[in-house]
């Protein structure tokens, strides 16, 4: 008998001692699934500005969609998933955490780029991160850069701390895009970045793959309609004094270089830093061929190069990069190199 009592003893205090798991505090879109046939480029999942971009069909516009979402383990939805999107009207979801102390709401934005020329004089800035990103002159949202990515790095939160931003430097109006290429902080150089080079590019930045696989975290291109046939902007660029590897070994034997080109491509899917000049998805690509030292705008016109690409299809995209160190991806650059770009456009046939 004193047994049986000592092991229903044991048996309560060992239940006493299980504790409920706590609630999931997460509250984000994971997915967002449209019908292939209604899009013109991938559905985007801004998480930096909460904002779900949407490319599509102008027949998918008028009669609306169904998309299929999915959000954080035990969280609610609000529309949920499944519901009919009917658009002309401004349309948001609300993503409550299973534990309800989160709470975010997400936009949706229909993304039509209406114009290919881009003269950098609109700007916005995140919050709360503070890094600025431009807007088209249409008020399209199709440029992003790394910016996002070194957020999550725990930067200062103010606009001249990231390596890509506005200037008052530029060509034509007011304000122009400035690209650099800074010093990495403690953080990344615990992954083995030990430099920040600037980038602006048309597409997305997908953050969750920032710190893993970076590469892959930078989503180059937007749809386009139609045949282009040049690529015409300004630029000037000064390269910083000392080149290093991405050990942060200096090699002196080489001057950083910047990079400017365009690349067209069959779509839907994005091309992202390991396949945006080798993919055989590529159509054509515009490519500055001076990449040196420019105290002075200079202006270039660029053809797109057809040949040896990938035959058109009828889901093209075009991606636009820019960047103050031509090997950043790989972490090759100089700290200090600066670029500016003003006046960017694609002309079409």
């Amino acid at each position: 008998m004193k047994q049986f009592l000592l092991i229903i003893s044991l048996v309560c205090s060992l239940t006493s001692c299980i504790k409920k798991a706590p609630l999931n505090p997460e509250a984000d879109i994971e997915t967002f699934t449209v019908d292939k046939t209604f899009l013109t480029g991938d559905v985007v999942i801004d998480q930096a500005n909460r904002k779900i971009l949407l490319y599509l069909q102008p027949e998918a516009y008028k009669n609306g969609i169904v998309p299929k979402i999915v959000v954080s383990n035990g969280a609610t939805l609000s529309p949920a998933s499944g519901d009919s999107l009917k658009f002309g009207s401004p349309i948001s979801y609300t993503v409550t955490s299973q534990s309800g102390v989160n709470r975010k709401k997400y936009d949706v934005v229909v993304v039509m780029v209406g114009s290919w020329t881009f003269n950098f004089e609109w700007w916005g800035i995140n919050d709360p991160n503070q890094y600025e990103f431009p807007y088209g002159d249409d008020g399209a949202q199709v440029w992003t850069s790394g910016n996002p990515g070194i957020a999550i790095t725990g930067v200062d939160k103010r606009p001249d701390a990231y390596p890509m931003r506005s200037t008052t430097d530029g060509y034509l109006g007011t304000k122009a895009a400035e690209i650099v290429t800074l010093p990495g902080n403690d953080i990344s150089k615990m992954i083995g970045i030990k430099i920040f080079p600037g980038s602006l590019f048309l597409g997305n930045f997908n953050s969750s793959s920032a710190m893993t696989n970076p590469p892959a975290a930078t989503e180059f291109g937007q749809p386009i309609v139609g045949h282009p046939v040049r690529f015409t902007g300004y630029y000037k660029y000064a390269p910083g004094p000392l080149f290093q590897d991405s050990d942060g070994n200096t090699v002196n034997s080489m001057t950083d270089r910047c990079a400017v080109y365009a690349i067209l491509f069959n779509g839907p899917q994005r091309l992202n830093g390991s396949n945006i000049l080798t993919a055989n998805t590529i159509v054509a690509r515009a490519v500055l061929p001076d990449q040196s030292a420019k105290s002075d705008f200079t202006r270039f016109d660029i053809p797109f190069d057809y040949t040896g690409g990938s035959m058109p299809g009828n889901q093209l995209m075009l991606a636009i990069v820019a960047s103050s160190s031509a090997e950043g991806a790989s972490y090759r650059g100089a700290i200090g190199s600066r670029l500016v770009v003003d006046s960017l456009r694609i002309i079409m046939q």
